[in-house]
């Protein structure tokens, strides 16, 4: 249900701002008294304090994450926080128009310079995909501006939430453990970072793991399971150091019910595909185990950065 109006004013700390358009059900574009584009957040959502605790704890601290720029302070409405506006999201315009090389990298840096500053700070964003990777863009590059988004589910790797194995994120950007309600981190952020980097290298849409079950199938999320399995599997015996029998018993009848020709495909794609390079970072980014996966620090350390 819409909580503002188009033509609607709001009052700030800071400034006045006149709703202009509808993004998405909480989501509005507005106009400051400059004339300059905003976005209103605008939800009765415990997750838009979280989302302005974590922007207050960063401000000034770095430009990889879309900044606070007002509160909305009005009984009338829902709490609502205003943000920075950027040209783009990276999942249109990855579909608008593929990224080459040089542009992937480039974007691939900055979400994780991003991670990097969430990280070493012990937060753990949670749901990074495309859509959640924001641009503006330049004259003498396609982008010349990154930084990440949403942080209303980000929390601190020691929370109650990260500690119990809460479902987190978009499912299909979503890691085995968090898949599996097992105790996640930060890695849990990498193994999304991976699957972000694999839907950018392709481009036009695709999604490694995207099951052949629509979202709200019984099933959906084992397929998911499946796919991780096929893809980067098998899961390796180390998961009984990390799971419980319930979930072990879940990943014995995934590996029973996918045949071994099956598995592994991505270690099967050819330089046509995608090259060398490329998948020597993916796979060394998608391990199944959250504790083999490497830092994003140690990421941006790999050679890969290296060469265009």
């Amino acid at each position: 249900m819409a909580t503002l109006m188009l033509g609607q004013t709001l009052r700030g700390r800071l400034s006045l701002y006149t709703v202009t358009k509808q993004l998405q059900d909480c989501i509005w574009l507005a106009r400051n008294q400059n004339k300059e584009t905003v976005v209103v957040k605008s939800v009765g959502h415990f997750r838009i304090h979280n989302e302005r605790d974590i922007l207050l704890h960063f401000q000034n601290k770095t430009n990889l994450l879309r900044p606070l720029v007002d509160e909305i302070d009005d009984s009338s409405t829902p709490h609502s926080i205003i943000l920075r506006y950027l040209d783009d999201d990276i999942l249109h315009a990855s579909n608008s128009q593929r990224l080459t090389r040089p542009e992937v990298k480039f974007v691939a840096r900055k979400v994780l310079e991003g991670l990097l500053v969430l990280h070493e700070e012990g937060f753990v964003h949670t749901d990074i995909k495309p859509s959640n990777v924001l641009v503006n863009y330049g004259k003498d590059t396609r982008f010349e501006e990154v930084q990440l988004a949403d942080f209303g589910s980000t929390v601190q790797v020691g929370s109650t939430y990260a500690q119990r194995g809460d479902p987190i994120g978009t499912p299909i950007f979503r890691s085995p453990e968090a898949h599996l309600q097992i105790k996640w981190g930060t890695s849990t952020d990498i193994w999304s970072f991976g699957a972000l980097l694999i839907s950018l290298l392709y481009g036009e849409g695709f999604h490694i793991f995207k099951p052949d079950v629509p979202v709200d199938h019984d099933d959906y999320d084992v397929k998911i399971l499946m796919k991780h399995h096929r893809c980067f599997g098998p899961f390796p015996a180390s998961y009984e150091e990390i799971a419980d029998q319930e979930r072990l018993a879940v990943l014995a009848w995934i590996m029973q019910n996918s045949p071994s020709e099956t598995l592994r495909p991505f270690h099967l794609t050819t330089t046509r595909e995608i090259c060398q390079e490329d998948k020597e970072l993916v796979l060394r980014t998608m391990k199944l185990d959250p504790r083999d996966r490497p830092t994003a620090r140690q990421l941006l350390e790999d050679k890969w950065f290296c060469h265009s």
